[in-house]
């Protein structure tokens, strides 16, 4: 699971791969599609695609001559889990912090 996150992550830290997933949210769209509003080519779409599909957040099939790509969400509900243990870490944490702030204040 530790290499898929790292996979997940590095395909997320990219903004235009992020991009292309909002799109993808909205339904199944072509590489050309994808690239449009970042204005690149077939090609540096494609590797952006490529990078998504190793992760497993897109998957790409074949219609005619065209690329049709889907989002695949599993990968991003695994990333949400991992982050959500953090993030409960964290808050427990930081409530202890508070809680020891407010008694020195009290003690004043």
């Amino acid at each position: 699971m530790v290499e898929r996150l790292d996979t997940t992550f590095h395909a997320l830290a990219d903004r235009t791969r992020r991009g292309m997933l909002a799109t993808l949210a909205a339904g199944e769209k072509s590489i050309g599609e994808l690239a449009e509003p970042h204005a690149m080519t077939f090609a540096g779409a494609s590797k952006h695609v490529k990078v998504l599909e190793r992760a497993g957040l897109v998957e790409r099939r074949r219609v005619g001559r065209s690329q049709l790509c889907r989002l695949r969400a599993a990968p991003l509900h695994e990333a949400d889990q991992w982050l959500r243990k953090w993030e409960r870490f964290w808050n427990t944490h930081l409530d202890a912090l508070e809680a020891l702030i407010e008694a020195d204040k009290g003690g004043e």
